[in-house]
Formats: C-alpha cells, structure tokens, sequence
C-alpha cells in the first residue's frame, strides 16, 4: 500500500525530518497529489529558503506518485463531504480532495492534521 503524504509531510521531508523519514521509511511507494504539490509550491514561493526548496524537489519529485483528480475522485469528495456535513465535522477543502484519493487508492495519509480522523475507511499516520 502506498503512503498518500499530506502538505505537512511533504514539507517535512524536504526539511530532512528524522522522525519522518524513520515513520515511512518501510514503504515502497510514496505518494503526492496534485493538491499537496500545489499547497507546497504556494508555501515555497513564498520562502526565504525558496532555492533550496525548488532544488529538493526536482531533485526528489520523480521518487513520488503524482495522483490527479479524476472522475471517481470526485464522487468520493461528494460522498465523504456529505458524510462529515451530516456529522458536524467540517474539514478544509483541499483536505477534503486528499482524502478523497486516500479513499480511492485505499492508502493512508501521513498528516499532523488530525481531521483526516474523521473520514471513514481513510487511515492517518501521524509522527
């Protein structure tokens, strides 16, 4: 199973996290999606460490899983957005969108954000 890396994990690699590394460290296949990659460039572009970041990631990029939104992606947004209104559990909505494609790949998200807690079928790991 691959490991879907939330915005903060991301970060957290590029800033070589021990801690991290150590907690995915016996996964074949790491993955990011498009959402993630986007959040992450908007957070570099505003870095005073921009060089090193853009750096990192052409050097690292193609070790990822780039996942895009697709169709099926989509239902699963609408499924679980419905699910979390209905219990009170609002989530920001790019959060939403990786946890759709959690669901849809069956992969964990590795996240500090503990609101992918409340999606069901969708596991969070947390370091």
């Amino acid at each position: 199973m691959a490991l879907i890396l939330d915005t903060n994990a991301l970060s957290a690699l590029a800033d070589g996290d021990s801690e991290l590394r150590r907690a995915v460290e016996r996964e074949t296949e790491l993955a990011v999606p498009a959402i993630v990659l986007g959040e992450f460039l908007f957070g570099i572009r505003q870095s005073r460490h921009r060089e090193r970041y853009e750096s990192w990631l052409r050097l690292n990029a193609s070790a990822f899983r780039m996942l895009s939104v697709r169709p099926a992606t989509a239902g699963h947004y609408a499924t679980i957005r419905s699910e979390l209104k209905s219990a009170g559990r609002p989530m920001p909505s790019n959060d939403l969108w990786i946890a759709s494609l959690a669901r849809e790949h069956r992969c964990a998200v590795v996240s500090r954000d503990g609101h992918f807690e409340a999606v069901r079928g969708v596991e969070r790991i947390a370091w």
